[in-house]
């Protein structure tokens, strides 16, 4: 199972940015599917976005889409969610996840998660 570690979020204002990195400790990365999920309190995990193993396709929730953008480097087995615009709706913890490239789009679709990292954006 690859394990993922998440860095990159803090406090920022409304309108302001963020850029999330996901290392993976394991090869297989470059062959998997990654996905940002986030979870606000009291609420469920919400899929924000997924970038195909190639690097090629891209699928974005409504919510972010415009405002965010997914990539990877393969070479580095990192994945990242660069965050532009931010509201306080985007508030919440942040979580990579791998899965098969053909799989679907939920939580539990993903089999490889990281433990999160806080994004707040204050108004």
């Amino acid at each position: 199972q690859v394990q993922l570690v998440e860095s990159g979020g803090g406090l920022v204002q409304a309108g302001g940015s963020l850029r999330l990195s996901c290392v993976a400790s394991e090869p297989t990365f470059s062959s998997r599917a990654l996905a940002w999920f986030r979870q606000a309190p009291g609420k469920e995990h919400e899929f924000v976005a997924t970038i195909r193993s190639t690097g090629i396709g891209k699928h974005y929730d409504d919510s972010v889409r415009g405002r965010f953008t997914i990539s990877r480097d393969n070479a580095k087995s990192t994945g990242y969610l660069q965050m532009n615009n931010l509201r306080p709706e985007d508030t919440g913890v942040y979580y990579c996840a791998t899965a098969s490239d053909y799989g679907g789009l939920s939580w539990t679709d993903f089999d490889s998660r990281g433990q999160g990292t806080q994004v707040t954006v204050s108004s």
